[in-house]
């Protein structure tokens, strides 16, 4: 049954000064709140390692985030924002990171009432540094709040690099304030690989060298997957009831040799951030997929609470296994628009480092899933105790209830 939640209820008072605008001079400097068994208690980031369990398996997330926000012009000389979202032609992310002349993205567009479709917009740029490119743009068709547009240059480098030269890192609205260099390099966590998030998962950016030696000096086991973090991440639960909510689609990848370890069972694991858990609770219902279709599909919304599926953990994670071995295929690719709320119940996650999250959003509500509840005890201690918030805040280590 879909449960009936009211955004409401998770809500708390959030001052501006609270929400960190800027990343501290260190990463793993910043403070980290550990929440077990109903208690709370605080420590430096840097001491992570100190705090997980022996023989833990620790999961990541490295997604990289692109510069998606690009600035064009009318000929009427309206500026135009555009916001590329996901790949529409190609439709994978590294076929179309590799097009060298064109290619379609769906997008949000800014001040695009007056927009028409099929007209070329021009770089919006007061220099003639991109000349060599001649990127320009226009608006395909419409779907609400997006559309798809198609770019177009004529250098023959790749869209990749036509990003990096021409594009700004999206950082979150609710910082207030434009792209600086600092974001370059600070909104980005050092292990980033995979290009295709438009947000970063944010948990992961106070992870130092120091910090990744220190957890594998431990014997903790690391393990990546890729979930491309989309816009919606930034979208407010607007209805009162949340399951009026629509959650966005995000792709992601994970490894044959994960789901086999996971298959495998017997230690904890650690997901570190959102992003980890949504894609590894994801797993279960792409293996009941594989089972009942014989195929993997995207994980629906609310999924996990329309049935019992009357199927385990390892059945399921076996299912997509034997589907990959039947194919030929080393990872699996698929989507999830699942969204984490009281009544979930985990299957894989035993703990997750994660940063504090606004009032009233899903990411919220997946913490007081995975805490049953007792999400007011960790956040009226964060914010009794100088926590920073949000993004660029401080970090927490939670151990699921």
């Amino acid at each position: 049954m879909i449960p009936e939640l009211h955004i409401e209820d998770y809500s708390y008072s959030l001052p501006d000064a609270r929400i960190a605008k800027y990343p501290l001079s260190e990463r793993d400097a910043s403070k980290l709140l550990i929440y077990r068994d109903g208690q709370v208690r605080e420590r430096v980031f840097r001491a992570l390692a100190e705090e997980l369990p022996e023989g833990s398996l620790m999961v990541f997330n490295d997604t990289k985030v692109v510069p998606a926000r690009l600035f064009f012009r009318r000929p009427t000389g309206a500026h135009i924002e555009i916001f590329c979202l996901e790949p529409d032609t190609p439709a994978e992310y590294n076929t179309i990171f590799a097009t060298t002349a064109s290619c379609r993205w769906k997008c949000v567009i800014g001040n695009s009432k007056r927009l028409k479709t099929d007209e070329w917009l021009t770089l919006d740029v007061d220099t003639d540094e991109w000349d060599d490119l001649a990127l320009k743009a226009r608006l395909i068709g419409r779907d609400g709040q997006t559309g798809v547009v198609e770019f177009a240059w004529q250098s023959g480098i790749p869209f990749s690099a036509v990003l990096e030269r021409c594009g700004r890192v999206p950082i979150p609205p609710y910082l207030n304030r434009e792209t600086e260099e600092i974001d370059l390099e600070r909104y980005q966590t050092l292990y980033a690989h995979i290009r295709g998030s438009v947000a970063a998962p944010t948990a992961g950016l106070h992870f130092t060298q120091r910090v990744l030696d220190d957890i594998a000096a431990k014997g903790i086991d690391i393990e990546n997957v890729c979930l491309h973090v989309g816009a919606g991440t930034f979208l407010p639960v607007k209805s009162s009831l949340v399951s009026e909510h629509p959650m966005h689609r995000e792709p992601f990848v994970v490894s044959r040799e994960l789901l086999c370890r996971l298959c495998e069972g017997g230690r904890p694991v650690v997901a570190v951030g959102t992003t980890s858990v949504r894609t590894l609770e994801s797993l279960y219902y792409v293996g009941i997929s594989c089972l009942e279709h014989g195929h993997p599909l995207d994980v629906d919304q609310w999924a996990p609470y329309t049935r019992d599926y009357g199927v385990s953990l390892r059945e399921s994670l076996g299912a997509i296994v034997k589907y990959l071995d039947d194919n030929g295929l080393r990872e699996l690719k698929v989507g999830t628009r699942i969204i984490i709320v009281p009544g979930f119940r985990f299957r894989i996650v035993d703990a997750m480092v994660t940063n504090f999250h606004q009032p009233q959003s899903t990411l919220l509500l997946l913490i007081s899933a995975f805490v049953a509840g007792d999400w007011h005890t960790i956040y009226d201690y964060a914010l009794a105790h100088d926590f920073r918030f949000l993004s660029y805040g401080d970090s927490s280590l939670l151990f699921r209830r």
